[in-house]
């Protein structure tokens, strides 16, 4: 008979961290942390040579024979998507790297790769649930369509690879190369951009969103495919429009605004009413128009006075939204929850360590933290100086019960933050210290566990 299978947890916490440290070990179905980079393969049933007894020959049944199988399979899938978790991070390194010039970093690799990470992040949870479904019912028989790709660029996203969502990017600048053709062959900057309006708006029917609650929204694939978008990936996708057209556009970040406009020695024609709408308007959404926002001062004398972002800027934006939207949806059971609350309520006159401490760490949501998580590594390689970031990432790995890794986080932030910052942030580093080493006595013994870094 096959050994039986150690049951694996049906939401699977696995980071970038994890490829590097931990390995798959097939045959029992969890993750361990002290094999060097091999994929163990099922145990072969052995017969001793030399025995006394008759000589026989080992059968396995049919069910036992496709229970073999199906993990095979599993793991090799689950292999697949971890070399795609990788790749997809290292991608996005090399794209965003400080040795490279901010203007060749392109904003639509860099987010689909964003989007290539999680999204294998999240298929492997799944090939965890399936499997672990498997296991459960032994008699059930799950199908694993085989995958024909082992890197980034291959894996399909919504039917297509990088590639193609880059091409959906050149074909909106066919179209909108389309509009122009009745127009001027000399087309001035107020034509192209209202041809870009045409072609975005009424013809691909993107629409800008307010306030964001669906994750999709955040992803550079799914607002191609939906055309529902938050305003800063409406903006990449307009900014990434006009580069393939030639046309300049660059932005700005105005309070929770994020506004864009195109290079121009003439900015007053921007802000010129026609049909009771101003270019700049119909390009950047109510928000300009809304006397509650920011926005809604600039003008053309102030619109030449904002600092421009740099496409690094850009990205950043992007990911702390991400990272804002699945940190709300973990923290949903928990109302009014914030990264920071555990922080206030640190009482600094009193230190002593009080056991009741770590139950009192809110259960969240394990996918959409760690997803969370991913956003906040992503945006520690952009900014790694930033000590905000860095607070927020150590506090999210505490509420992860990842005590060790967020006492290294929280104290680099220590040296970074201002003093009174880090008075506090070090009174509750202390308790920290402690849960590590309560939690470490608990789990001493404890091998083959799934662990997230």
């Amino acid at each position: 008979m096959v050994s039986s299978v150690v049951k694996v947890s049906t939401v699977a916490m696995v980071s970038l961290g994890i490829c590097s440290r931990c390995n798959f070990d097939g045959r029992v179905g969890c993750w361990i942390g002290n094999q060097k980079g091999k994929w163990n393969k099922l145990a072969a049933a052995a017969v001793p040579a030399s025995t006394k007894t008759p000589k026989f020959r080992m059968s396995i049944s049919p069910m036992a024979s496709s229970a073999a199988l199906a993990e095979t399979q599993w793991s090799s899938r689950a292999k697949f998507y971890m070399e795609v978790l990788k790749d997809a991070r290292e991608k996005f390194t090399q794209e965003i790297s400080f040795q490279s010039m901010d203007k060749d970093i392109s904003l639509s690799k860099a987010l689909l790769y964003i989007a290539y990470e999680d999204e294998a992040f999240m298929a492997f949870n799944r090939e965890m649930d399936a499997y672990s479904l498997q296991n459960e019912r032994r008699s059930a028989s799950l199908a694993f369509d085989s995958l024909d790709w082992k890197c980034v660029e291959a894996m399909p996203l919504d039917g297509k690879n990088i590639s193609e969502w880059m091409a959906e990017l050149d074909s909106i600048a066919r179209e909108v190369e389309v509009e122009l053709v009745p127009r001027d062959i000399g087309c001035h900057l107020v034509e192209v951009l209202d041809a870009v309006n045409v072609v975005l708006f009424k013809s691909r029917g993107f629409k800008r969103s307010s306030v964001i609650v669906d994750s999709k929204c955040s992803y550079l694939h799914s607002v191609l495919s939906s055309g529902y978008c938050s305003a800063i990936l409406l903006s990449v996708i307009y900014i990434e429009v006009c580069r393939r057209l030639n046309l300049t556009i660059v932005g700005s970040r105005i309070g929770e605004e994020f506004l864009i406009w195109p290079q121009t020695g003439n900015p007053e024609e921007l802000f010129k009413v026609t049909s009771g709408h101003s270019l700049f308007g119909i390009v950047n959404g109510k928000c300009v128009n809304d006397p509650r926002s920011m926005a809604s001062d600039i003008n053309s004398n102030s619109l030449l006075e904002l600092e421009i972002a740099t496409n690094r800027d850009i990205i950043g934006i992007a990911l702390a939204n991400l990272m804002r939207i699945h940190w709300k949806r973990a923290s949903r059971a928990n109302h009014g929850l914030m990264l920071t609350s555990p922080l206030r309520s640190v009482d600094k006159s009193d230190k002593k360590f009080n056991k009741s401490d770590a139950s009192r760490v809110p259960l969240l949501r394990p996918q959409d933290l760690r997803l969370a998580i991913m956003a906040s590594q992503r945006l520690l390689i952009l900014q790694p100086h930033n000590w905000v970031l860095r607070r927020d990432h150590g506090m999210m790995l505490y509420y992860s019960r990842e005590y060790e890794e967020a006492v290294q986080e929280l104290s680099i932030c220590m040296a970074f933050a201002p003093e009174e910052e880090a008075e506090v942030l070090e009174a509750f580093v202390e308790k920290l210290h402690l849960l590590r080493i309560e939690s470490s006595w608990k789990n001493q013994g404890c091998s083959g566990r799934l662990t997230v870094t």
